[in-house]
């Protein structure tokens, strides 16, 4: 594990979460940033929208600019779902919500170019990570600062990814040990893994209201002033 100063650890210049929460995806919601998600990943479609500025086609796409479009694909093809065109009776995409990028016409058209390769939905060129099915929350709180911070992440991600998280409120989050109950964290492990359980089952068959209590994880300051 390589280390900066007395802190070991990834090197966060090149650091890239695998997980993003659908809030965050929520947030890309403009053409000149668009994010979408569908089929358990999240992808970035700026790129595509740059391209693409000005065409008809990309309007379907910037309507859900940050939203889920699962429904639009087949999981078992990962494709565009297919139906029977009722004019001309064969297999074609269907697009309820208006054709759009690299879906041919619906007849034959020598103004459509299909000079583009793969289509936009395939492959993995604009995919920046996967979506979180499951998120929770926690409480980080500096011990030193007597600041609190409570994030929405995913359930599936490292401490380290949420370290990433928290770097927002504290440039100098590696320099803190982190702890739960008084044990340190392993910052390769899950919240789960480490022993932080998500208790929001019990608290729904209890009817308790989940939101009132958030575990806390306590940051413990170290010798060494790293900043990410």
């Amino acid at each position: 594990m390589p280390r900066r100063g007395l802190v070991a650890g990834p090197d966060f210049e090149y650091f890239q979460r695998r997980y993003f929460t659908p809030a965050e995806v929520a947030q890309h919601n403009q053409p000149e940033d668009l994010w979408v998600s569908y089929l358990g990943n999240v992808y970035d479609l700026t790129p595509l929208a740059q391209e693409y500025k000005g065409d008809l086609l990309l309007k379907p796409i910037v309507e859900v600019a940050g939203q889920d479009i699962s429904h639009w694909f087949d999981p078992d093809t990962r494709d565009v779902r297919k139906h029977i065109d009722p004019l001309t009776g064969s297999l074609r995409y269907r697009t309820p919500w208006g054709r759009f990028l690299h879906v041919p016409p619906q007849l034959p058209r020598s103004d459509w170019a299909n000079d583009f390769g793969k289509p936009w939905w395939q492959g993995s060129r604009y995919e920046v990570g996967r979506l979180s099915a499951k998120t929770r929350n926690i409480r980080i709180i500096n011990t030193l600062t007597s600041q609190e911070h409570t994030l929405e992440v995913g359930a599936l991600e490292s401490m380290w990814e949420i370290l990433h998280r928290y770097l927002l409120y504290n440039a100098h989050a590696a320099s803190y040990t982190w702890k739960y109950e008084g044990k340190n964290l392993n910052m390769d492990y899950t919240l789960e893994e480490n022993g932080i359980r998500d208790e929001e089952e019990e608290f729904d068959y209890l009817s308790m209201d989940s939101t009132l209590y958030t575990p806390a994880v306590l940051l413990y300051f170290s010798d060494d002033l790293t900043e990410l």
